[in-house]
């Protein structure tokens, strides 16, 4: 049995909390309304993380306008979209903590509506902007509510999918990233095309889109399968859950003591989060800066840059699939295994994409952008799934928020602040070897997992022939 977490939560939250299970449902009911719900809850949690990334940090797109304008340096744009990660980063994990003990049909929506107001008062409230300071400060409220994505999306796949399919159904769900990042991409084009180049609309009109996007969630999540009267997802499907904790191991144990012992002690987590650093340096690192760099080493307009922006958000929808049935068919869901093989080829496509020389035609400037964006997509996936696979299902969005809290709050700072840094005074080719270190790092960190893997597929195995 796996225990629940105690059900304390900070006042005045009562009403966000997960809730009662309904009574449960007769068996004819349950085996018609079981996979239409799982359809729609899937749904639901794609399109609306969707959402999130169509304004989480939309700084980058419009970077080139600003340099131009004097407005902001490289720097003071590395601070600002480094605000937004780094808060995103700590919210990832502390909204987990309230997530796992929340109804995942209002978290989720109410944060992406508070994103998009924190951007519309980015847009319509030049005050708000006047100073790097502020600036970034807007967006650090802005990253910590768009914490409030992931977590109760990692609660929904727990709930809703077993161990033997979540690898696919995850793969799929992480394609919302690529979406989100492909529809800003569009919806900043659009929104420049509106207003004569007016850099305000690239955070405007995505967030009024994004608000659509928040009602349309509301509508299709449903938080667990208990509170609409279906039996646990194990149970429907005879699949067990690769951890179980014993009731007895947990009795007398607080929140925090629980999120200590399976989280914050677990060796398994904090690999996973050390290499999340890396993966994230090498995601960011290459996405945020790309219409910059095309502009400054190859010349290529705003609008070329985007079109790369949004190209890498494209390829990575595609690499992540490919990672998703990579992981399945050809590593036999060993998720460690199939992360060091795409970061080999994160590692090649990133040379490549650094020592094209000036002159590169533009188009195969386009392919090394996309198979990098591919290839990183696959581990950046798999990270979040190896956290939700490897640790007690009762903190599963925790443990998830862990990995993410390190890969945003330090890789991010590498990806924004430090290649803004290392740009502005040691030039491009520096950024690019220590983004190549970063390679081997996650590399390295991966194959320390492999071991602790292969043990808990083992016992996985055992267990589904023990049903």
């Amino acid at each position: 049995m796996t225990t629940p977490l105690p059900t304390e939560r900070p006042k005045g939250l009562a009403w966000l909390a997960s809730p009662a299970p309904a009574p449960r449902l007769p068996e004819d009911q349950i085996s018609a309304k079981y996979p239409s719900l799982r359809l729609q809850v899937f749904l639901g949690i794609f399109i609306g993380y969707a959402g999130f990334y169509l304004i989480r940090n939309n700084i980058p797109l419009v970077a080139t306008i600003l340099l131009k304008d004097g407005q902001l340096d490289k720097v003071g744009i590395g601070l600002i979209a480094n605000a937004v990660l780094i808060s995103y980063g700590f919210s990832k994990f502390f909204m987990a903590t309230v997530s796992d003990r929340s109804n995942a049909r209002y978290f989720l929506p109410i944060g992406l509506a508070l994103s998009a107001v924190v951007n519309l008062f980015v847009a319509f409230v030049p005050a708000l902007t006047a100073s790097v300071g502020i600036f970034a400060m807007m967006m650090f409220v802005n990253g910590w509510v768009q914490g409030m994505g992931w977590p109760p999306s990692g609660r929904v796949l727990v709930h809703w999918f077993s161990t033997n399919e979540r690898g696919w159904k995850t793969a799929i769900w992480n394609c919302a990233h690529n979406v989100g990042g492909l529809g800003v991409g569009a919806a900043a084009a659009a929104g420049l095309s509106f207003t004569g180049g007016a850099w305000q609309s690239a955070f405007w009109f995505p967030s009024l889109i994004a608000l659509v996007v928040a009602v349309v969630a509301f509508i299709a999540i449903r938080d667990t399968p208990a509170s609409v009267g279906l039996p646990p997802i194990e149970e429907y499907r005879n699949d067990p859950a690769k951890v179980e904790v014993d009731q007895n191991d947990e009795a007398g144990l607080g929140y925090w003591q629980v999120i200590l012992k399976h989280v914050l002690l677990n060796r398994v987590m904090v690999l996973l989060a050390l290499a999340n650093v890396f993966v994230y340096a090498l995601r960011y690192g290459v996405l945020s800066w790309t219409p910059t760099y095309l502009s400054e080493v190859h010349h290529a307009s705003v609008t070329a840059g985007i079109m790369g922006f949004s190209l890498f958000e494209l390829a990575g929808l595609i690499g992540t699939l490919a990672c998703g049935w990579v992981s399945d068919k050809v590593f036999k869901g060993n998720r460690t295994w199939t992360g060091i093989a795409f970061m080999v080829g994160v590692g090649v496509s990133l040379i490549a994409y650094w020592l094209a020389p000036v002159g590169t035609p533009y188009w195969l400037l386009m392919v090394f952008l996309f198979f990098n964006g591919a290839f990183i997509y696959g581990p950046v996936m798999l990270i979040g799934l190896q956290a939700l696979d490897m640790s007690a299902r009762h903190v599963a969005g925790t443990s998830a928020g862990f990995t993410g809290l390190f890969g945003y709050v330090i890789g991010a700072t590498v990806a924004s602040t430090g290649v803004g840094f290392l740009v502005q005074h040691y030039g491009w080719g520096l950024t690019f070897g220590v983004l190549t270190g970063c390679v081997v790092a996650a590399i390295v960190l991966l194959a320390m997992i492999a071991p602790d893997e292969k043990r808990l597929m083992e016992s996985h195995r055992l267990a589904s022939g023990a049903e």
